[in-house]
C-alpha cells in the first residue's frame, strides 16, 4: 500500500478516517480516525489502535473490554486519505454488544459463508468433541466426498420434484459438506471464489 509518508495527513488536519472490515466476511465494523502515531502503534502492535477525538490520546480498540481488531492487511484509497483496515474481531466490536457499530444493515448478504467457511477450519485443527464436523474429518475424505455426492443428487430432485424450501435445505447440506471436503485437502471457499473470478475474467 501507500507508505505511511506518502498519506495525506494534511487535509484532515493530521486525522485520516479509517474504516475496519471484517478480513473474512467484508461486514463494515467500525469507523475511527488515526493520526501518524497511532498508524505507526497499529503497525507495530497488530491491533487497531485510533487517535481518541474524544479522549485526545491513542486508544488501542478493545483496550478495556478484550475485543481487540487484529490487523490482516492496511490500504489507502485513491486519494491517500482514508485507510481500509482488514481485521479479525475478537468479540463483538461495538460497545452495545454488536458485531458492528452499523448493526447487522452492514452486513453483507453472503457474510455467513465466510464465518461458515473459517469455521469449519477451526473444526478441522481443534477437533471437539461432539461436533458433527468433527465426526466428518475422522471419518475421512472417502466418506466425506460420498456425502457430498448424496447431497448433490438430493439438491437435483429437490430442484424438480420438491417446493423451493426443500431445494434451499438441500443446497444448504450442500455447500456445508463442500466446505468440509474442501478443507480436507488445505483449500477454502476463497479459493473456489478465486477460480470463478479468474474464469469471469478470462470470458469477459
Amino acid at each position: 500500500m501507500t507508505s505511511d509518508d506518502e498519506l495525506d495527513w494534511a487535509k484532515g488536519a493530521g486525522l485520516i478516517p479509517a474504516i475496519v472490515q471484517h478480513c473474512v466476511t467484508a461486514e463494515v465494523l467500525m469507523l475511527g480516525y488515526m493520526n501518524a502515531e497511532a498508524l505507526a502503534a497499529t503497525r507495530a502492535s497488530g491491533f487497531v489502535t485510533f487517535w481518541s477525538r474524544s479522549k485526545q490520546r491513542l486508544w488501542k480498540k478493545g483496550e478495556t473490554s478484550g475485543h481487540v481488531l487484529a490487523v490482516q492487511a492496511i490500504h489507502a484509497d485513491c486519494d491517500r486519505d482514508t485507510l481500509l483496515i482488514e481485521a479479525e474481531p475478537h468479540g463483538p466490536t461495538c460497545h452495545l454488544g454488536s458485531a458492528s457499530c452499523f448493526g447487522n444493515a452492514a452486513r453483507p448478504p453472503l457474510a455467513f459463508l465466510g464465518e461458515l467457511d473459517a469455521l469449519v477450519a477451526r473444526r478441522d485443527t481443534e477437533r471437539p468433541t461432539g461436533s458433527y464436523t468433527t465426526a466428518l474429518f475422522e471419518a475421512g475424505i472417502r466418506r466425506i466426498a460420498q456425502k457430498v455426492g448424496e447431497e448433490g443428487v438430493e439438491t437435483a430432485l429437490a430442484a424438480v420434484a420438491q417446493d423451493d424450501d426443500a431445494l434451499k435445505g438441500e443446497a444448504a447440506d450442500l455447500v456445508y459438506h463442500l466446505l468440509v471436503l474442501l478443507r480436507t485437502r488445505g483449500l477454502s471457499l476463497a479459493d473456489v471464489a478465486t477460480v470463478l473470478a479468474q474464469r469471469h475474467a478470462r470470458a469477459g
